[in-house]
């Protein structure tokens, strides 16, 4: 195998003219020059130089290996310098998932005090909800995944529970489920309110997930909720309880970038919270701009 450090050795010696020269250059001694480029030319199977009197020569093959040498000695120096800066946080990219409620509210703090601790570090962001955003991170496709789960109503699920035991976990928020029911109805000018109390009511409910995790919130509660419309659109949500259309039970975090037009929210009994993560690979936990996005999403949560 042909080394880096052989490379830097035979440039040395091509440029020099000769062993001793080359030591001198490179702060080494004689013997150990003639050392490595022994073992550099058992690596390239044939003579790279030929002494002539005082001085080597390169021979055709020595020519050759040094010409490509330059560049390689180049690409490695810049490969270091970019690696130094990534490292020092002075470069890098960071490509970030988000479900829609994360991404209007915690992601935009986080990702401003990134760029004004780090503006050589640059954050890219798609949307998608889980369980979709945990096979992005999985397949390579982002390095950080912002993700919620409900927890199981009905006893622990086991495939639930090892959704994300492959995968560094970082808590950033419990955000509690709030009960949203039309300006007027009985209910809304109540402290708070028990499940069991929207019973009769027409409900409409979110994503996939949300709407399985309703349903066994009701349940628990006594009543199987009869699910009139279904949106993964929170404003719709809103809008369609603002008219009357029916009750929900949204995430409390969706309302802080909404405005409740012709709904109120009421604290529902007994509380029930998604727990909202920031999830990415092992091997990435430890690098610097990942690590950084993680600590500025948790402390987005907190302010």
């Amino acid at each position: 195998m042909i080394e880096a450090r052989h490379l830097r050795v035979l440039r040395a010696v091509a440029r020099t003219g000769s062993f001793s020269a080359a030591a001198r250059e490179l702060g080494c001694t004689q013997p150990a020059v003639s050392q490595q480029m022994k073992a550099l030319e058992q690596s390239a199977g044939t003579p790279l130089l030929v002494r002539t009197g005082r001085e080597m020569r390169l021979t055709q093959a020595g020519e050759s290996l040094v010409r490509h040498a330059v560049g390689i000695l180049a690409g490695l120096t810049a490969a270091e310098e970019e690696i130094a800066a990534i490292a020092g946080l002075r470069a890098g990219r960071v490509r970030l998932v988000s479900f829609p409620s994360g991404s209007s509210t915690l992601v935009p703090t986080a990702l401003a005090a990134m760029r004004a601790a780090h503006p050589g570090t640059r954050v890219s962001l798609v949307e998608a909800e889980p369980p979709r955003s945990i096979e992005m991170l999985r397949n390579g496709d982002c390095e950080i995944a912002l993700a919620f789960r409900y927890p199981e109503v009905r006893g622990a699920d086991p495939a639930a529970a090892a959704e994300w035991d492959d995968l560094v976990v970082r808590p950033i928020l419990a955000d509690r489920l709030v009960g949203l029911v039309p300006d007027g109805h009985r209910l809304a000018t109540a402290k708070s309110a028990h499940f069991s109390e929207l019973a009769d009511e027409p409900w409409i409910a979110g994503c996939p997930r949300c709407r399985r995790h309703l349903v066994e919130v009701c349940e628990s509660a006594g009543f199987t909720p009869r699910i009139d419309f279904a949106t993964d659109d929170y404003p719709a949500v809103i809008g369609l309880v603002g008219v009357g259309l029916g009750v929900a039970a949204l995430p409390e975090l969706t309302l802080t970038s909404v405005r409740l037009k012709g709904a109120t929210a009421v604290r529902m009994e007994p509380a029930v919270h998604r727990e909202i993560v920031a999830l990415t690979l092992p091997d990435l936990a430890h690098v610097p701009a990942v690590e950084a996005t993680l600590d500025q999403l948790a402390d987005a949560a907190g302010r």
